[in-house]
């Protein structure tokens, strides 16, 4: 048997091909040496070939129009699996891409390779990781308004839910979680939650949603680590007294570089307020006013800014709040502790919270915040939201003076 090598060049290409054809035309027997060293032969240079000469894939169109001419399909015979007559004429006349689920549908019941369907970066890596986009509350994200240049039906959201949620997530720098995930991709994520089964989809999408607000929402001001402390808490807690408080505060907030994010929470995220960092390494607190009284907004603003005094160091992080839940995080506890300390100073009180409507008002005018706050501490420390009925309740919502002052749609 001639001596065979590794095939590395044209010229020892053409070589091989040249004694290959010899082989071929004598015939050997099998099992004789001619016969091997054409075996070996061969091997080698379909080995050199896919290297050097690499065949293109096909395009997706064209793989489904070569299974349907093995297999004797018609167009109707697409429609299990891109959906209907009409989505099956635009899909191979090249009017609509395929979505993951047809790619899906596709791979599986005809046994098209993924690796043809999909020729795009992005949607290899959905595929891979197997996100399942119908896990997001897609009709409340269109009726949201989530995603803007979206104009389409709900059922064509949901046939398309890979490109546009993936474009939505991708463009605030977040990754769509996988079917088996049940943890938010989002770096160092804290989350206070109760033992409702919280939806870990509709709280990513919640998050990317507020990204997206606070990339749009320039502020004059740029933030300086250590802005925000105990005493600079204190200051903004008295501007409480003023019945445009809640407005007052977001300007007090913009000021010192931290951007004000107001967005009601989605079904099943328990949420009253968060707070993260911008990509432009901003502090955006966040706040849903599922609860919309001025008490539950001075302590969940007081508890985000809480997280930012005591627990930013720089690194991207995001608190997620229910304070409806119990704390299990020692941070959160710090952040709680924290916030009633600037509310209500416990030198304040050392007799303990007032039990009475007109001990209620001389302590917010001594310590120079809105009487609701009181109240409000001493219903929450109760469990009694009855105390006192309708006194020391705003007359005006929260969401009423925000809206008014522009900060509210």
């Amino acid at each position: 048997m001639k001596h065979l090598k590794v095939i590395k060049t044209p010229d020892e290409h053409n070589a091989a091909l040249s004694r290959l054809d010899e082989l071929m035309d004598s015939d050997p027997a099998e099992g004789s040496q001619a016969a091997d060293e054409l075996e070996l032969l061969a091997m080698l240079i379909e080995q050199y070939e896919a290297t050097a000469f690499p065949v293109d894939m096909p395009s997706p169109i064209d793989a489904i129009l070569f299974r349907m001419d093995q297999q004797g399909l018609k167009k109707k015979d697409l429609v299990p699996y891109i959906g209907s007559a009409p989505k099956v004429s635009d899909v191979l006349n090249g009017k609509r891409p395929l979505s993951l689920t047809m790619i899906r549908r596709l791979h599986e019941g005809l046994g098209i390779p993924a690796e043809v369907l999909i020729q795009d970066v992005e949607r290899h890596k959905h595929y891979a990781n197997d996100v399942d986009f119908s896990a997001y509350p897609l009709a409340e994200i269109r009726k949201r308004g989530y995603l803007p240049d979206f104009t389409g039906s709900l059922g064509e959201l949901k046939e398309y839910a890979d490109d546009h949620l993936g474009a939505f997530f991708a463009s605030v720098g977040m990754t769509p979680q996988s079917s088996s995930q049940t943890m938010m991709l989002r770096t160092s994520a804290h989350q206070r939650s109760n033992d409702k089964e919280c939806d870990a989809f509709a709280l990513q999408a919640w998050q990317a949603r507020v990204l997206h607000i606070a990339a749009q929402q320039k502020l004059e001001h740029s933030y300086t680590p250590g802005t925000v402390t105990q005493e600079w808490m204190l200051e903004l807690a008295r501007q409480s007294w003023s019945r445009q408080g809640p407005a007052i505060a977001v300007e007090y907030l913009n000021k010192a570089g931290i951007k004000v994010i107001f967005e009601p929470h989605l079904p099943k995220t328990y949420l009253d307020g968060a707070v993260c960092l911008s990509d432009s390494r901003q502090p955006v607190v966040a706040l849903t006013l599922r609860h919309d009284r001025l008490d539950n907004f001075w302590f969940t603003l007081m508890h985000e800014l809480a997280h930012i005094a005591l627990h930013f160091d720089g690194n991207e992080s995001w608190f997620l709040d229910d304070l409806d839940a119990p704390s299990s995080d020692p941070k959160e506890d710090e952040a709680d502790a924290l916030a009633q300390e600037v509310l209500i100073p416990a030198e304040a009180i050392p007799n303990g919270l007032p039990t009475t409507e007109a001990e209620v008002e001389a302590l917010a005018s001594r310590i120079k915040v809105t009487p609701c706050i009181v109240a409000g501490r001493i219903r929450r420390t109760a469990q009694d939201y009855k105390i006192f009925g309708k006194k020391f309740r705003s007359e005006k919502t929260v969401g009423k003076v925000l809206m008014a002052a522009g900060y509210l749609k």
